[in-house]
């Protein structure tokens, strides 16, 4: 395989080109059940465990009703326990079961439910969103750097978003670890799948000598 950077990028995105957003099933748009979604995945991709577990339990939490955050107020404790255990997402299951009631109740509070209205407040300062959003229990930096990342395929005030996490594995492929020559690599709607590629083979090596072979 060629070693020119927008080869790697193209090969980059069949390879490991995939959100995780909808690998949780989630069809993000920017409306309040698929942002609210996507923000729950973020809060359990945030802590340490494996990426497929979180994403089996955000499945999991779904079809358990809790959707929404008024949804999510509506099952008990004990029902989002039994939801993340199903998953396997066993290590954090009651803490996290807490802090989603949490932040639930806190996103129906400060924002109605609707996390436009976050970024409403934060008036295009992707810092401020960044800070509002580690408001939220149990989310922290880590969760609010997954969040901008899959969220800048429907809010563009976030792109290009390839934080350290993503220019990590883009030194694993051998591609600029620096957000903005990257980000001249793919055109603006595939930032998020680019953001997540970047991600994943930063995770598992040999997913980025896939990327990498001839």
């Amino acid at each position: 395989m060629s070693r020119e950077p927008e080869r790697v990028a193209k090969r980059l995105l069949d390879v490991a080109g995939r959100t995780y957003a909808s690998e949780a099933g989630i069809k993000l748009a920017d409306t309040p059940a698929p942002l609210y979604r996507l923000l729950v995945l973020s809060v359990l991709l945030s802590t340490r465990i494996k990426a497929d577990l979180a994403v089996a339990a955000a499945r999991e939490l779904v079809k358990a009703g809790a959707g929404t955050p008024r949804r999510m107020l509506d099952t008990s404790w004990q029902e989002r326990v039994d939801a993340l255990g199903r998953a396997h997402y066993v290590r954090y299951d009651e803490s996290t079961a807490t802090a989603l009631g949490e932040g639930a109740r806190l996103l129906l509070d400060e924002y109605r439910g609707d996390l436009r209205r976050l970024r409403e407040r934060a008036s295009g300062d992707v810092g401020e969103l960044r800070n509002l959003l580690c408001e939220l229990p149990r989310l922290g930096a880590v969760g609010a750097d997954i969040f901008c990342r899959e969220a800048q395929q429907v809010w563009p005030e976030l792109r290009p978003y390839l934080d350290r996490k993503a220019t990590s594995g883009a030194g694993r492929v051998g591609l600029p670890e620096n957000a903005s020559e990257l980000a001249k690599l793919v055109p603006d709607d595939d930032l998020a799948r680019f953001s997540a590629a970047l991600v994943r083979v930063s995770l598992d090596k040999r997913l980025a000598d896939q990327v990498t072979k001839d």
